[in-house]
């Protein structure tokens, strides 16, 4: 079976602008553009009279165009600006490739990082005992013959106790400043006390206590024998904390996304915690998504949630990430590749004669053929009706970790059967 791929060209940036403007005529369009939002046609004149910035003529897919563009770290400046013209405003953020992931630097100042503190929702542990303060002497247990004692003495130990409680509440060094300018302080990794076997890490980001995290028995070895430090368990226990938080205003502006066919527009995005004692997923928290007039929800991942929370991936790349499949998109399908080496050309997709369902299997030559392997409704309509997935993704999607083994094993010996003369 050949494989199969999209017919269709991606769409250039005039093209999806064109389309965007069918579906929301009245609403200013901004693309991210690298380090830039920028605007074009008659939404460029707009935002030039609104802003105050200036337009510029540009060559855009052989045809000049109108532009007007702003540094992306300014959407928090220019929005309300257009929100108050009375502007309907759509952001159409660039989609994250799974080969090229740009870091950007970190451009916003202390007093920016502060204000977005109280978005940071990673539970903290009020059971957490905190370090009591040394206490004072009581003056009633120094000795009676010293009640006389002169005043300038009292006063120079009154003077020494205070020196020490003012010593005690210096506030402590950081450990590390994230690129978000938060302070991560007591860093520490402390024993279970209902199990001793177990230890946790955790840490304070401004003052604020996390949710310790169990550690891995490797990490806690290697933090003892300080071979791994407070940054790198950070990393490790506490991703999201790290990463650069997006604008805020990307959660309340409608995001756009690249559909199948067509762009697709995220209308609602949220959190919620299952109530119904009924299903199987009771009591855990979920995502919902309305996009493109579907309605979806799915159990959110641990990783995803606190990118939620933390705030550092907009609702498009969530809904992306978290609903892929389901939307049938390109770029959910383009994170599964084959190991180096193996050839596409041993893939199959099947419909199998016994139970009428498609599968997918792979002949890995000399080391065998991996078992067949049902694939999903949605992935078959990706593979089939929308061609956003090709054999080669679905292979490494249900059989990497089949193949990855047999790959490591012994190659099987193919011994020909001698024939008999007759």
């Amino acid at each position: 079976m050949r494989s199969t791929k999209a017919s269709d060209a991606p769409a250039t940036v005039m093209e999806q602008f064109d389309r965007m403007k069918e579906k929301h005529p009245d609403a200013i369009l901004l693309f991210r553009a690298g380090d830039f939002y920028e605007t074009y046609r008659q939404d460029a004149v707009k935002a030039s009279q609104i802003l105050g910035i200036t337009t510029a003529n540009r060559k855009i897919d052989g045809q000049e165009v109108k532009i007007a563009g702003f540094p992306h770290n300014a959407l928090d400046t220019y929005l309300p600006k257009l929100v108050r013209a009375g502007m309907r405003v759509a952001i159409c953020e660039q989609l994250e490739d799974p080969k090229q992931k740009k870091v950007e630097k970190h451009t916003e100042n202390n007093k920016e990082a502060q204000s977005s503190k109280s978005e940071k929702t990673q539970l903290t542990d009020s059971a957490m005992p905190k370090k009591k303060k040394k206490e004072e002497a009581p003056e009633q247990e120094q000795p009676k013959a010293k009640v006389d004692t002169k005043p300038e003495a009292k006063a120079e130990v009154k003077s020494e106790q205070k020196s020490e409680t003012q010593q005690e509440r210096k506030p402590r060094e950081s450990q590390m400043v994230t690129v978000n300018g938060d302070k991560v302080t007591h860093g520490h990794a402390f024993q279970s006390k209902s199990n001793p076997e177990d230890w946790y890490f955790t840490a304070k980001i401004n003052g604020e206590q996390l949710k310790p995290q169990k550690m891995d028995p490797a990490d806690l070895v290697a933090y003892q024998k300080k071979e791994m430090t407070v940054p790198q368990l950070m990393e490790r226990y506490y991703p999201t904390k790290l990463m650069e938080r997006v604008p805020e205003v990307a959660y309340k502006t409608p995001n756009v996304i690249a559909g199948p066919e067509s762009n697709l527009t995220v209308d609602k995005f949220n959190v919620y915690k299952e109530k119904d004692e009924q299903r199987a997923d009771f009591g855990k928290y979920k995502f919902y998504a309305e996009v493109g007039g579907q309605k979806m929800s799915t159990v959110a991942p641990r990783e995803e949630l606190n990118a939620y929370f933390d705030r550092v991936r907009t609702p498009g790349q969530l809904v992306e990430r978290n609903f892929g499949e389901r939307l049938h998109l390109s770029s959910h399908y383009a994170q599964f590749k084959l190991p180096e080496g193996v050839e596409a050309s041993g893939v199959r997709v099947a419909k199998d004669r016994a139970d009428g369902k498609w599968k997918v299997s792979m002949d890995l030559g000399e080391h065998g053929r991996t078992d067949k392997k049902e694939i999903s409704f949605d992935d078959g309509y990706a593979l089939f009706k929308t061609k956003t997935a090709t054999r080669e993704q679905i292979a490494a999607k249900y059989l990497n970790t089949e193949i990855t083994a047999m790959l490591n094993g012994p190659a099987m010996k193919m011994e020909k059967s001698a024939s008999m003369k007759m």
